[in-house]
C-alpha cells in the first residue's frame, strides 16, 4: 500500500493543477465570454424593415415617367438601354450619402423605401415624376454556430433577414450549441450593443424574428463537454506522471 501513495500523490497534484488552469483550459475557444450578472441591451420592436447605417453602400437607380426611362446617374442624360454597373455610393460617418445633382443627402435612419421616397422628392426638382430604387450593397452578418467552431459569413439578400433565417442558412442548431444561450452583437465593437436570445422557448423565439443590421456579429454559445476535455487534458499529465511512477519503482526495486 506504501508504493501506491507517491502514485496517488502525483494524481492528486494533477488534478488541483487542471484545476488552477481554470476553464480557459478547458475551453479555449470561447468568444464574446460576458460576466455573469452582464446587462444585456433590451429587446424592442423595431421597424420590420432595414434601418439604413452610416457606411452602408447604396446602389440608386433613377427613371424619369414612373420608371419609363431610365437615367444615367453620371452624366444626367437619359439612358434607353439597361443600366451599367455603377459603383456605390457610400453612407458617410455622420449619415449623409452624396448622390449626382443633389449633392449630400441624409438617409441614416431610414428605411429603404423611405429613401427611395426621400429621393424621388428632390428628384422631381429636375425630372418628370422620378422613380426611384435604393438597394443596399454590402450587408453582410458573421455567424458562429458551436461556439467559435463553425463561423460563416452571410449576405443579407432581402430586407427583412432576421436572426432565426441566418442560423437556418448557417446549418441551424446542432447537439453541441446552446439554443438558450445566443448573442447578438451590434454597433461599435468598442461598445457594442449585446442582445441575449433563447429559441429553445416558443414565447422567448418571438424576439428572434429581429431584422439584423449589416455587420451584425452572431454567435452561439457551445454545449461545455467538460469530462471528455477534463480526460483529453489529463491523459499526457498521467501517461508522464506514470512513466515517472514506473521509473521510481524501478529504482526502489534495485
Amino acid at each position: 500500500m506504501k508504493r501506491l501513495l507517491p502514485q496517488k500523490n502525483l494524481l492528486i497534484v494533477a488534478f488541483v493543477m487542471l484545476a488552477l488552469s481554470g476553464c480557459k483550459l478547458l475551453n479555449p475557444s470561447v468568444m464574446f465570454e460576458t460576466p455573469k450578472e452582464y446587462d444585456y441591451s433590451t429587446f424592442e420592436q423595431e421597424k420590420n424593415e432595414y434601418i439604413i447605417r452610416p457606411f452602408d453602400k447604396l446602389n440608386v437607380r433613377i427613371f424619369t415617367n414612373d420608371g419609363i426611362q431610365l437615367i444615367d446617374m453620371e452624366s444626367n442624360v437619359s439612358a434607353s438601354k439597361s443600366t451599367r454597373d455603377q459603383d456605390p455610393y457610400l453612407v458617410e460617418y455622420d449619415g449623409l450619402v452624396k448622390v449626382p445633382t443633389l449633392g449630400r443627402i441624409s438617409v441614416a435612419g431610414l428605411t429603404i423605401k423611405e429613401s427611395e421616397k426621400l429621393l424621388e422628392e428632390k428628384y422631381a426638382q429636375f425630372y418628370q415624376k422620378p422613380f426611384v430604387l435604393v438597394k443596399v450593397t454590402n450587408r453582410r452578418v458573421v455567424v458562429f454556430t458551436s461556439g467559435s467552431t463553425k463561423g460563416e459569413v452571410l449576405t443579407i439578400d432581402n430586407e427583412k433577414f432576421t436572426l432565426i433565417e441566418a442560423l437556418a442558412q448557417a446549418g441551424g442548431i446542432d447537439d453541441f450549441s446552446k439554443a438558450y444561450q445566443i448573442k447578438l452583437l451590434r454597433g461599435n465593437l468598442d461598445n457594442p450593443q449585446v442582445y441575449k436570445f433563447n429559441i429553445s422557448s416558443i414565447e422567448e423565439m418571438k424576439k428572434a424574428n429581429m431584422v439584423l443590421q449589416a455587420n451584425d456579429i452572431i454567435y452561439v454559445d457551445k454545449r461545455a463537454r467538460y469530462a471528455s476535455r477534463t480526460l483529453n487534458e489529463l491523459m499526457p499529465i498521467i501517461t508522464l506522471l506514470n512513466t515517472f511512477f514506473l521509473l521510481y519503482l524501478t529504482i526502489q526495486a534495485l
